[in-house]
């Protein structure tokens, strides 16, 4: 499981560790005939540098290690969103991706926002499930701003 691992917020010295974390994780999406996805550039270290200094980005790191994991958060329409949670492939299915939701949740909580909400893939096989048993659900269309 994932006790092992420390959820904070990263030191900017680890931004190249977490683009890493992104391009392994995203090439699983080449597997699903997904290339484009596959192949789309990290998140920049200015946008990282951006959520971190809007304390809206954490990792995932055994003690001493480099991030296997990370996420980032926004407020969008007056909800907390998830802009990306990503978990290294090697780490996959080891409640990481859950324990970074549940730290988003905190924060979300802790600023009063009344939703947690991401966008997914639904048509991957592992995205939707995965999403679904965290407690999220597809959004009616008259709900979605």
């Amino acid at each position: 499981m994932s006790d092992h691992l420390m959820i904070r917020p990263p030191r900017p010295a680890e931004f190249r560790a977490v683009q890493q974390v992104e391009v392994a994780a995203g090439a699983l999406f080449a597997s699903v005939g997904m290339g484009l996805v596959a192949e789309h550039e990290p998140f920049t270290t200015i946008e990282l540098e951006g959520f971190l200094d809007r304390g809206a980005f954490w990792v995932a790191t055994p003690v001493g290690g480099d991030p296997v994991a990370y996420l980032l958060v926004e407020e969008v329409d007056g909800c907390a969103h998830i802009e990306q949670v990503t978990v290294h492939p090697d780490h996959g299915r080891q409640g990481v991706g859950a324990r970074l939701v549940d730290t988003a949740e905190g924060w979300a909580a802790a600023r009063g926002l009344p939703a947690l909400t991401l966008t997914t893939f639904s048509e991957v096989a592992w995205n939707r499930p995965y999403y679904e048993r965290l407690g999220f659900r597809v959004l009616a269309d008259d709900e979605i701003t």
